[in-house]
């Protein structure tokens, strides 16, 4: 990761999320005040700040372990004490409460890594136990459950259909003030390589986000959920207008498997795939550098058994435009196991639609 973005850590306080399944959202309505009607986006914030819950987290401590203090002769010599046990360490988030039913929670892998013990606090007040159903650290997402009684859950939007310029406001409790709302709009979308290994397709956005926003919802005017805030792009640690949150679709699909399975199993086709630049795409005959090449292809893998070759472009996966080799590789990790794929696929200047079949990492 890079050294100056920073995971939108939990701080000694409680952040906030929001979210509701069901139900028909608020809109941003004109309302009547001083000097005639004004736009306001209350009505909407009144119906989800009810599914906004902070996160209190109990974890162990991380401590420098030198290997000579776990050896008793070494102690004995130096006369040194046995070896202390790490103390704990109380920490805070948010979450979004994202099935009233059931009770099920959704905020970031980060929160709540190491947890020993786990509470969820509602606007009401009630203070409540959560179970950790699952958690998966390559899309910094976990999901938890609390008792289901009179809660209140914010419906999933389509973060495909966001574009730049769309207006939205995140909600979360930075440095511990409580809750709090800020606007902006979608600066990007498809943002990759914050990361290693991670599977990502953020939304970057210029709302405000600080530490304390954690796990905290990223909201469309018309109350529905666009993504998980999870990280800034900050070389002092706050907010410099470029923050970021999983898309809502990737938090879906990871809270489904989590719920199911426990994990996530990833989706696999046995490809290797890379970008495409101006240069390649014209030597492909390719009107645009969309899509992702197909550099090789694993013997026996659903690719090869759905007849894919090496020089081959996969530019759409059920009709939806593949944007590069990172969205590809999200698009087949998180497809469940065993699920059939419908892929457009490019090659010597011809466009053919193929069937295959995702298998498990």
């Amino acid at each position: 990761m890079s050294a100056f973005i920073r995971l939108v850590r939990p701080i000694i306080i409680v952040f906030t999320v929001s979210l509701l399944i069901g139900g028909v959202p608020a809109q941003a309505q004109f309302v009547s005040g001083i000097g005639g009607s004004v736009p306001t986006l209350a009505p909407m914030l009144e119906k989800v700040t009810p599914a906004v819950v902070n996160i209190s987290v109990v974890s162990q401590a991380p401590q420098e372990d030198n290997p000579l203090y776990s050896d008793p002769y070494f102690r004995r010599y130096f006369n040194l004490p046995d070896k202390p046990q790490a103390e704990p360490r109380l920490s805070a988030g948010s979450g979004v409460i994202v099935d009233a039913t059931r009770g099920y929670v959704l905020t970031n892998h980060h929160v709540v890594a190491n947890a020993r013990k786990i509470l969820v606090t509602l606007k009401d007040g009630r203070r409540l136990d959560a179970r950790l159903v699952g958690s998966d650290k390559g899309t910094d997402i976990a999901v938890l459950q609390i008792p289901a009684r009179n809660l209140t859950a914010l419906p999933f939007g389509d973060s495909d259909a966001l574009r730049v310029g769309d207006y939205v406001v995140a909600i979360g409790n930075p440095f511990g003030l409580g809750q709090t709302v800020t606007s902006g709009i979608v600066s990007a979308l498809g943002r990759s390589g914050l990361s290693r290994g991670g599977y990502e397709d953020f939304i970057q956005t210029d709302a405000s986000i600080n530490p304390g926003n954690s796990g905290g919802a990223l909201v469309t005017f018309d109350g529905r959920l666009a993504g998980i805030n999870s990280a800034i792009l900050s070389p002092a640690g706050g907010n410099i207008g470029i923050g970021f949150a999983v898309p809502s679709k990737i938090a879906r699909l990871v809270m489904t498997q989590l719920i199911q399975h426990g994990e996530v199993i990833r989706g696999k086709l046995g490809v290797a795939i890379q970008d495409i630049d101006s240069d390649m795409a014209a030597s492909l005959g390719l009107d645009d550098a969309g899509g992702a090449l197909i550099a090789a292809v694993e013997q026996g893998s659903p690719a090869a058994g759905a007849g894919l070759k090496p020089g081959d472009v996969v530019a759409a996966v059920d009709g939806r435009p593949v944007h590069g080799a990172a969205d590809l590789r999200n698009r087949i990790g998180l497809t469940p196991v065993g699920s059939q794929i419908e892929l457009t696929v490019r090659s010597s200047g011809s466009e053919r639609t193929i069937k295959a079949r995702v298998s498990g990492s």
